[in-house]
C-alpha cells in the first residue's frame, strides 16, 4: 500500500498544479479563479520512482458555518486525517498571509507531518517570502514552481521517508494491492461508473449515498461538482471507479470560461465510461437537456441507465414513469427497453436497486454472440421479410459477424450495401434487440460488401 499525501494551503497558490505535476496529467482544473477545486481528488502520483497517493483538496478558508467554505474545509480536514503526511503550499510570490499563518498553526495543532513548499519560485521569484516562512514553524521550506517543475527533487528527498517508513510496514504485515483509482488500462476490470445529469438533480448526493460516507460536497447550490472525481470502490466484490461530474447545462447558457473546463471534463468522463447512469430530477422530467445528455452517451455508445431522482416529491409516481419511459421510447429508440429506476439520493430509497441494473446493463453492453446464431436468425428474418428491390434487382444479405462488444456492433456483407435502406437496417437492429435480449444499450449494425468468389482479384 502506498503512502498517502494531502496537498492543502489557501486558494489559489497552485494546489491542483503541484497535483497535476505529480500525477502526470492534466487531471484537476486549473485556473486563475480562487476556489476552483472543491472536492478533494486522488490519484496515482510517482516522483523520481517514489510511488504515492497524492490528494487535492479545496483552499483552506476560515468558516465554521453551514456555508460551502466550511463544507469545502471539511472536505479538507477529512483528506488531512487520511494522509500521512500533507504538504502546505504558500505563494511565495504574494508573500506570506495571515492565512498561511493560521493554517500552519492549525497544522501543527493536529500533529500531522508536514512539509512547507513555497510555489511560484521560478528562477529568484520569492527570495524573501522564504526567509519569512521559517516563522510558520513547519521546518526549513522547499522553493518549488509547480508549473515548470522546479524543486523536484528537494520534494522528492523530503518525501523518502515516508515511502521507507511505509515500505517497513508492508515488509511487516505483507504486501497488499491497492485499486488505482486513475488507471485507465484497457485490461483493467474496474467497471468505470459516471453519474451525469443537469446541475442541482441530486449527482453528489448519490454518490454519498452509495459509498455510505459524506466523500462529495453537496448542498443546494446549483453546480458545486466542477471537476470529474474519480472514487475507487467496490460492489459485492465487483470494482468500480465511480466517476461524479458537473453538471451540464445547455450550450447557449455557458459563458464563463471555469464552467466550461468543467463541461469538457465531463465529456471527458462520459466518453471514458463503460457505463453512465443519467440522473433526472423527478419533478421536472426529462427537459429538452436531459435528452441532449442522453443522446449524447448513446451517441458515444456507453452503456446507459436512467435515475429518476427525489422520487418522494411527485404525487402521482406512476403517471410520471409512464411519461419518463413513453418519452424515452419516442425520442431515443435506439436504446428501446432503456432501464428506469426511481430512487431517492436523500433518503436511500430505491438506491439498492440501482447498482444491480448497471451490472446487468453493464453484461448486456458486453454480450457477445456466435456467428453461427446470427447467420441462422439472419436467414430466418431475411426470408420473412426480404430486403427490398433495388433497380431490378434483389439485395442479397450473405453473412453476418459481431465484430465488438462495448457497444455490441454487427457486420452485415451484401452485394450492394450502399443500397440498402435505412429503415431495413432498424428492423434487422430491432429484430437483433428482440430476438438475443440487448435492451436498452446502442447496438451498431454496419453494411459491407462482400467478395465476389468469380471475381479476377
Amino acid at each position: 500500500m502506498s503512502f498517502k499525501v494531502a496537498i492543502i494551503g489557501r486558494p489559489n497558490v497552485g494546489k491542483s498544479t503541484l497535483f497535476n505535476r505529480l500525477i502526470g496529467k492534466r487531471l484537476a482544473l486549473v485556473d486563475d479563479t480562487p476556489g476552483v477545486t472543491r472536492d478533494r481528488r486522488e490519484g496515482a502520483a510517482s516522483l523520481g520512482g517514489l510511488k504515492f497517493t497524492v490528494i487535492d483538496t479545496a483552499g483552506l478558508e476560515e468558516a465554521f458555518d453551514d456555508s460551502m467554505e466550511a463544507r469545502m474545509r471539511t472536505q479538507t480536514n477529512r483528506a488531512v486525517e487520511e494522509a500521512d503526511v500533507a504538504l502546505l503550499l504558500i505563494d511565495a510570490r504574494s508573500g506570506l498571509t495571515p492565512l498561511d499563518t493560521h493554517f500552519a498553526k492549525w497544522l501543527r495543532g493536529r500533529g500531522k507531518p508536514a512539509i512547507l513548499l513555497a510555489n511560484k519560485c521560478e528562477g529568484r521569484a520569492g527570495a524573501d517570502t522564504l526567509y519569512e516562512a521559517y516563522a510558520l514553524g513547519l521546518g526549513e521550506p522547499i522553493a518549488i514552481s509547480a508549473e515548470h517543475g522546479e524543486g523536484m527533487v528537494e520534494l522528492f528527498d523530503a518525501l523518502q521517508p515516508f515511502a521507507q517508513a511505509r515500505e517497513e510496514e508492508e515488509q511487516a504485515d505483507g504486501d497488499m494491492d491497492i485499486l488505482d483509482p486513475t488507471d485507465e488500462r484497457s485490461d483493467d476490470p474496474t467497471l468505470q461508473l459516471a453519474i451525469v445529469g443537469r446541475p442541482n438533480v441530486g449527482k453528489s448526493t448519490l454518490v454519498n449515498q452509495l459509498l455510505g460516507e459524506d466523500r462529495m460536497l453537496t448542498g443546494p447550490e446549483a453546480g458545486i461538482t466542477r471537476d470529474s472525481i474519480s472514487i475507487a470502490w467496490s460492489f459485492q466484490g465487483r470494482p468500480i471507479r465511480l466517476i461524479d461530474t458537473a453538471g451540464l447545462r445547455r450550450k447557449a447558457k455557458v459563458s464563463e470560461k471555469l464552467e466550461s473546463l468543467s463541461v469538457n471534463d465531463t465529456l471527458r468522463a462520459i466518453r471514458f465510461a463503460h457505463c453512465v447512469v443519467l440522473l433526472i430530477d423527478a419533478s421536472a422530467p426529462l427537459e429538452k437537456q436531459d435528452l441532449a445528455i442522453a443522446g449524447m452517451v448513446v451517441e458515444e455508445g456507453r452503456a446507459l441507465v436512467l435515475a429518476v431522482n427525489k422520487w418522494d416529491i411527485p404525487e402521482d409516481r406512476d403517471a410520471v414513469l409512464r411519461a419518463v419511459r413513453d418519452r424515452m421510447e419516442t425520442s431515443l429508440p435506439q436504446v428501446k427497453g432503456l432501464p428506469v429506476v426511481p430512487i431517492s439520493a436523500l433518503t436511500g430509497n430505491g438506491v439498492p436497486r440501482l447498482l444491480p441494473t448497471v451490472l446487468r446493463t453493464y453484461d448486456v453492453w458486453n454480450k457477445r454472440i456466435p456467428t453461427g446464431h446470427l447467420n441462422r436468425w439472419l436467414a430466418e428474418v431475411t426470408e420473412q421479410h426480404p430486403p427490398p428491390m433495388v433497380r431490378g434487382r434483389r439485395l442479397r444479405l450473405r453473412y453476418m459477424t459481431q465484430v465488438k462488444a462495448r457497444p455490441p456492433t454487427f457486420v452485415i456483407f451484401a452485394n450492394v450495401p450502399e443500397e440498402l435502406p435505412d429503415s431495413y437496417v432498424r428492423y434487422l437492429t430491432n429484430g437483433l434487440r428482440e430476438t438475443f435480449d440487448l435492451p436498452g444499450v446502442p447496438l451498431r449494425v454496419k453494411t459491407r460488401r462482400g467478395r465476389n468468389p468469380y471475381s479476377k482479384e
